[in-house]
């Protein structure tokens, strides 16, 4: 199987961990407090520094939020990102200066 998919494996299990908390009537909100940085800390390295960054955030504040939790935010960040590539850089010859060249004899 191909890493794109067992990432997206791993993205719909962290979105049914967030989902369970809303079938637990009382303790589902004090189980989302400790589970909103945690899922923030895993989307942050499962989607790299860049835009990583920016899903942490969105996680995070989809975790605390009442009604949110039925929001598969990690299976949306991998269907954009991993799927669909939208946000990948584009490799470009960076300016190379005199210095870089090495004289061969």
């Amino acid at each position: 199987m191909d890493n794109k998919y067992k990432k997206l494996i791993k993205c719909v299990l962290l979105d049914a961990v967030g989902m369970a908390s809303a079938a637990i009537p009382v303790a589902g909100p004090v189980l989302d407090v400790i589970w909103a940085p945690v899922a923030a800390s895993i989307s942050y390295k499962m989607f790299g520094e860049k835009k990583g960054k920016y899903t942490s955030l969105i996680t995070f504040v989809e975790e605390l939020l009442p009604v949110t939790d039925v929001i598969p935010s990690f299976t949306i960040f991998w269907f954009l990102f991993d799927l669909l590539g939208i946000g990948k850089e584009k490799e470009t010859f960076r300016n190379v200066t005199d210095a870089e060249f090495v004289e061969v004899k």
